[in-house]
């Protein structure tokens, strides 16, 4: 389902639409109408507000309420979505705004109808402002169908594109919608490549996905396989891919600009499916494992994203791929690998094999000579235990860094915080045989004991940035706000942040 991004600066009562979004806030007896909003309320008699107190709404955020307009405005459905108190200001936050139109299209994207065209009266006072509503309108209006059948189905290919139109008169709107549409498309082709099926996702489909996208963006790309790797000396990439009948890849990608004074390294972990290896992860943690490639996914939308908006810095991307399964050709704990570069390490654990392969793709990285080196996978489940399943973990050896990362997630409305990375950690993943081992000894602070294992694979003055999204990445409980079930794309719009930011300091 595709779906289109306008702006309109018309009166959202008098537009021809199947429906129209309006925000109200809590407080007081009722409701009270949001910025554009009153246009829509004034037409009902009495008030809308009073009506939805009459149906037990309270303005609270992401409440949905669904009304017939029964002629009071010109589209014939009216959803009222809350927002929360008033802020003292007046100026509604954006992730606030985004995910009240996230809830609004979820829900009149299930109807039997679907969402047909929309208009978006929201609070958009500023371009920032604007940007958020389309954006989460259209992330809320996401669905991944490729594998429904049926009368379903067939309602659902029958209902066309989804048109949104954001009410908006600030300077500046029609570029922040059009960012939002780039955005949106980045973080929904993420989704649709973590909600894939793995054996529809083998380390080869990834690669081969990446080059059309390099095709169709105009970026440099050079696909590695499992001979080039094992020749090249790529000892994690081999080593995880070995027990899998479908063999690693690594895959660089590339947007240069003529104007551009820095460069920025992205590195995502891309097992297509993650058994555990020999070390065979519990049946009951291994049915979403189709997710733990998210971090090359979202490097390679972001890639896109970067090259759409012709950002004026050279970004360039790797995306580390293999499966890990368990075979009699398979890696066993207490194997040692040479990684990239030459520095082994002892395998204690299978099951700790994606900072395996990310070891390979940070040192590749090093060779274009990056101002920074951002890594994102799903590494640890010990990044659930500490932060849960809707914040990501950001490490650095650069505090500054870590800060600029976590500001650029804040911008986008994306959750994470700063962690440490310990040095006395690092004492754990001693290895009586090789230079390091690929897990501790001890349980405790496994989402850093990854972060310490990763830095050693960093050069001396070298920035250097760790996102963990083990839990972002992939929602296994029910949607909310624009986050839907499966898939979710985190970390994809920090990426491309983490370039705008970059793009704006030469």
């Amino acid at each position: 389902m595709s779906t289109t991004l306008s702006v309109n600066t018309e009166s959202p009562s008098s537009l021809d639409a199947d429906a129209v979004v309006v925000g109200y806030h809590s407080g007081g007896d009722a409701p009270e109408p949001a910025s554009g909003a009153h246009s829509v309320d004034a037409a009902f008699s009495g008030g809308l507000g009073s009506t939805l107190s009459l149906l037990g709404a309270s303005g609270a955020p992401e409440e949905v309420h669904t009304l017939a307009s029964l002629g009071a405005v010109k589209a014939p459905v009216v959803v009222a979505v809350g927002l929360g108190p008033a802020p003292t200001d007046g100026a509604v936050d954006s992730d606030v705004l985004a995910r009240a139109a996230g809830a609004a299209l979820r829900s009149l994207s299930a109807r039997p109808e679907g969402a047909g065209r929309v208009v978006l009266a929201l609070p958009a006072t500023t371009a920032d402002q604007a940007g958020a509503v389309a954006l989460g309108a259209e992330l809320g209006a996401y669905s991944f169908d490729r594998y429904r059948t049926g009368e379903k189905a067939q309602k659902k290919a029958a209902r066309g594109s989804v048109v949104l139109s954001v009410v908006s008169e600030a300077d500046g709107a029609a570029d922040a919608v059009e960012r939002a549409a780039v955005l949106a498309e980045a973080v929904s082709f993420t989704r649709d490549l973590v909600n894939t099926a793995p054996a529809d996702l083998v380390p080869e489909d990834l690669a081969s996905a990446a080059q059309e996208i390099a095709q169709q963006a105009h970026l440099e790309i050079e696909v590695l396989d499992e001979r080039a790797l094992a020749e090249g000396g790529y000892g994690g990439l081999t080593g995880v891919g070995q027990g899998s009948a479908n063999p690693p890849r690594l895959v660089r990608l590339a947007h240069s600009h003529p104007e551009a004074t820095r460069t920025i390294a992205f590195v995502g972990k891309g097992i297509t499916f993650d058994s555990g290896g020999l070390s065979l992860k519990p049946a009951g943690s291994m049915d979403w494992m189709k997710s733990d490639m998210s971090g090359a996914a979202s490097v390679l939308a972001a890639m896109r994203a970067i090259a759409t908006l012709g950002l004026k810095v050279n970004v360039v991307g790797y995306l580390t791929v293999a499966e890990n399964m368990p075979s009699g050709t398979a890696q066993r704990p207490s194997d040692v690998l040479s990684i990239y570069g030459g520095k082994t390490v002892e395998v204690l654990n299978t099951d700790a094999e994606g900072r395996l392969v990310m070891a390979d793709g940070l040192v590749r990285a090093h060779e274009d000579q990056p101002d920074l080196i951002v890594d994102i996978a799903t590494l640890t489940g010990a990044q659930l235990v500490a932060l849960g399943t809707r914040v990501f973990a950001v490490m650095s050896n650069d505090d500054a860094v870590r800060d600029e990362i976590v500001a650029a997630a804040t911008a986008e409305g994306e959750a994470s915080w700063p962690m440490p990375l310990p040095a006395e950690l690092r004492a754990g993943l001693d290895s009586s045989v090789a230079d390091i081992a690929n897990v501790a000894g001890e349980r405790w602070g496994g989402m850093l004991s990854a972060g310490v294992f990763l830095q050693e694979f960093i050069e001396e003055g070298t920035k250097w940035a760790h996102l963990d999204v083990a839990g972002p990445s992939f929602n296994q409980g029910g949607p909310h706000g624009y986050t839907p079930k499966g898939g979710t794309g985190a970390g994809t719009r920090t990426l491309v942040r983490i370039a705008e930011d970059y793009a704006r300091k030469q």
